[in-house]
């Protein structure tokens, strides 16, 4: 018996290493209310909801070229919107005491700029170290679902739209999808 096709999760030949805004969402497996919970359209969170923010600014101190925008912790899933901007790396005194090899416009060659990490290794860190504080806080079996959902951002209106569906996530969940497991 074949397998079903899975829907692809990343655009095909795309770089989720350059520059740009990306809208990423992961859920909790069995989408399970673990991080607090909606009280008048305001999400409160638990001690493992407080994780999933404090990692989530762990990734921008973790990677300078990071800066995050919009996010939110819901009871059983987050969304965020991170920005990779490479013009952030900064090196360090060894780094700029190099010559750094540059092309012939006399501009620095992309080899030798800092490793960017990809939207899912950056979600990956996200996912495995929010994990492993959550289970060390006394939630001994929390764990994801497998992969994530993400979009690339191109325009402002876009990331308007985003970032406000981004805030008001709390006062939308009694209609929200991820709310309803069976949907």
């Amino acid at each position: 018996m074949a397998l079903p096709d899975r829907k692809r999760n990343r655009m095909l030949g795309y770089d989720y290493s350059r520059e740009g805004l990306y809208f990423v969402t992961s859920c909790v497996q069995g989408r399970a209310c673990v991080f607090g919970h909606v009280a008048e359209e305001e999400m409160v969170l638990n001690k493992y909801g407080q994780i999933a923010t404090q990692q989530w600014h762990w990734l921008a101190a973790q990677y300078p070229y990071l800066v995050l925008h919009a996010f939110v912790v819901m009871p059983n899933h987050v969304h965020g919107i991170i920005e990779i901007d490479q013009n952030l790396v900064v090196r360090t005194g060894r780094d700029l005491s190099a010559q750094l090899p540059v092309d012939e416009t006399g501009t620095e060659k992309e080899s030798s700029r800092t490793k960017v990490k990809s939207i899912s290794e950056l979600m990956g860190a996200y996912k495995a170290t929010t994990s492993k504080q959550i289970r060390l806080a006394g939630l001994a079996d929390f764990a994801w679902q497998r992969s994530f959902h993400d979009h690339i951002i191109r325009h402002e209106r876009a990331y308007r739209h985003i970032e406000q569906y981004i805030q008001n996530n709390p006062a939308l969940w009694k209609d929200d999808v991820f709310h309803h497991p069976l949907s």
